[in-house]
């Protein structure tokens, strides 16, 4: 068994995918990696739109430029109605975070199945909304192309640097 360490180090942003579409036992093991993940409150405000129909990723493609030909993306959003507000501050509220840490445990849960994915902001949120019919309260925060990373792709150069702990890391 791989140590989490070890697959976090290993897993790099695949931009480049072949057409082999993701099996569903597969995608449904990366769903239910979303849906035991963390959130504020145990509130669960994800909302995670899994796009595989022609109509779905052509709608992606002339949105951005960011799907890298996965035939699998998710579009992981917040419904307002259900994220978690601070009492102590109006207007903040746990969605984006929670979504985050949601798209974190699908992310690495893909790559324990041996499928790459890519972590894109790139692309209009609000417009996305608007494409998808999406409820006014819904708010995409990233898409996640999903799938069988092309044998001619490689990681960034840069996968592997980083920064050293004192740049980082402070003790208070």
């Amino acid at each position: 068994m791989t140590s989490f360490l070890d697959l976090a180090k290993a897993r790099f942003s695949s931009r480049q995918f072949t057409l082999k579409p993701v099996e569903r036992e597969k995608l449904e093991k990366i769903l239910e990696a979303g849906k035991v993940a963390p959130t504020a409150k145990n509130q669960q405000p994800q909302r995670i739109y899994v796009v595989q129909s022609e109509e779905g990723l052509k709608k992606l493609n002339r949105l951005t430029r960011c799907i890298y030909g996965a035939t699998t993306v998710l579009m992981i959003a917040y419904d307002e109605t259900r994220a978690w507000q601070n009492p102590l501050e109006e207007g903040v509220h746990s969605g984006e975070v929670d979504v985050s840490i949601v798209a974190t445990h699908m992310m690495m849960e893909a790559a324990d199945l041996g499928l790459g994915s890519c972590w894109v902001g790139w692309f209009p949120p609000r417009e996305t909304a608007r494409e998808f019919n999406l409820p006014d309260t819904v708010h995409p925060v990233l898409l996640l192309p999903i799938g069988y990373t092309s044998e001619e792709f490689r990681p960034s150069p840069t996968h592997t640097q980083y920064r050293e702990d004192k740049d980082i890391v402070e003790f208070i």
